[in-house]
């Protein structure tokens, strides 16, 4: 069994899925603003998705956590390291639960999670997929040195963009 590590920033503390986390996971999921993951999703559904984050770290050996406040432990969102079938390569992936939004932490997370992707993972370079619509993590991608790089069709997920990240010689750690 892959440990999933911890990880924590100046807010923030990226973690393993806890049980506990399930019902702001699931409230996330099920709400308009995971139109852009796949949603809006039953609890059903929900459920299904949220235990596949502990998954692909004992495939991949590399996945997502769930952002918790630093202090609170609170369960803001999931950011990490995402790359399932049909994606065209690993991705630094995230969604904020509507509490974390708006305080910059999905651009505090995504910065310690590439920094694992680079330094920990072993990673040459990242891409992030991005509904054009959605205009807030394209903002984010913009904000994290992103460039766009070309259009993508996903089979269930539609139109999405490729943003290449900063390469890890460019020096960009959280």
């Amino acid at each position: 069994m892959t440990n999933i590590p911890t990880l924590t920033t100046q807010r923030l503390t990226l973690r393993a899925p806890q049980l506990s986390d399930f019902d702001a996971y699931a409230e996330f999921r099920a709400s308009d603003r995971a139109r852009f993951v796949g949603g809006p999703n039953t609890q059903i559904q929900a459920w299904g998705q949220f235990i596949g984050l502990p998954g692909q770290w004992v495939i991949r050996g590399y996945g997502r956590w769930i952002v918790a406040d630093r202090d609170s432990d609170a369960p803001l969102g999931v950011v990490g390291l995402l790359y399932p079938i049909g994606w065209p390569e690993p991705e630094i992936a995230w969604s904020m639960f509507a509490a974390g939004e708006g305080r910059g932490l999905a651009h505090e997370a995504a910065l310690a999670a590439r920094h694992y992707a680079y330094e920990t993972a072993g990673w040459t370079t990242a891409i992030s997929l991005i509904d054009p619509e959605n205009t807030r993590s394209t903002a984010l991608a913009e904000r994290l040195g992103c460039r766009p790089e070309a259009d993508y069709q996903h089979e269930i997920f539609g139109a999405m963009q490729i943003w290449r990240h900063p390469a890890p010689a460019q020096g960009l750690a959280p």
